[in-house]
């Protein structure tokens, strides 16, 4: 183990203690005489500037919005997916589709293919349906967070399926049969049983979806370019080391971001580690 560990010491750890120290450093590229070290600026600076406070609350927005619809869908083709059918292998298959695809091609796709005011789907569809004078929404101007959003549940609703559709088939089905002896319908099954069932494998599939989420940087940068007011944290590091060349700053916010997705990923262990525990027992 001794040579992966140091390679992973090497390509994680090391940048990231890098990272750390200039986050406590005064470097801006523009001033290469002014650089100090030991100051708490750029995290004072990270709380309390308007444009990164507002990334802050666009990246919380967008993550608790984007995981939460991704789990009702998620949940809800898992449990269509989960009745037998003809050709029941080749649709969980497609279903998947989305999230395999590159997410800076899945953006294109649909900041030009679909939401295109001229000649996208979207536009295309209200015209055929309702003829010339159906409106004509150009989203990525007027709601761009809703069309990156889109976007985003898109990919990650058949990761948030795979994960629910692992719980259901993992469920004991001699309770069920007893709850049918019972008297129990559907209804009362899902709530009671099923629900239950699942949480574990929900908050799961739902801390894995933040992690990755908060650190969306492609869909931002490819639909928005950061612009009316989508910029979110990893935008904006961009933003501060490659534009505004304010290395410090930059640093701080991502520290932040690592920090944040370290205790999320608690918590995804946590409940990975009660799963493993509970199909053990």
């Amino acid at each position: 183990m001794l040579p992966a560990l140091i390679f992973v010491i090497l390509v994680t750890q090391i940048p990231f203690a890098i990272t750390i120290v200039i986050s406590f450093m005064k470097w801006n590229a523009a001033y290469p005489d002014d650089i100090s070290f030991g100051t708490l600026r750029n995290y004072i600076t990270v709380f309390t500037d308007a444009d990164l406070l507002r990334a802050v609350f666009v990246t919380v927005g967008l993550t608790v919005s984007v995981v939460l619809v991704s789990a009702v869908l998620g949940l809800a083709i898992a449990l269509l997916l989960d009745r037998k059918f003809i050709g029941r292998g080749f649709v969980r298959t497609l279903m998947i589709t989305p999230f395999l695809i590159v997410p800076v091609a899945a953006a294109l796709l649909f900041k030009h293919a679909i939401f295109n005011p001229s000649y996208g789907l979207v536009n295309g569809l209200l015209t055929t349906v309702f003829g010339e004078a159906a409106p004509q929404p150009d989203l990525m101007s007027t709601y761009p967070l809703l069309g990156i959003g889109i976007v985003l549940v898109w990919q990650w609703t058949p990761f948030m399926m795979l994960i629910m559709l692992a719980g259901l088939q993992s469920r004991p089905m001699d309770v069920y049969e007893a709850a049918l002896v019972d008297g129990a319908g559907p209804g009362q099954t899902f709530r009671f049983i099923t629900l239950p069932h699942l949480r574990r494998y929900i908050e799961l599939a739902a801390l894995l979806g933040t992690i990755y989420i908060v650190q969306n940087f492609d869909t931002v940068f490819t639909m928005t370019s950061g612009g009316l007011g989508t910029a979110n944290l990893p935008y904006v590091i961009y933003q501060e080391f490659f534009v505004a060349q304010d290395y410090g700053v930059a640093s701080a916010v991502g520290v932040i971001v690592v920090i944040a997705s370290l205790i999320i990923a608690t918590f995804a262990l946590r409940t990975a580690s009660t799963l493993l525990k509970e199909e053990n027992s």
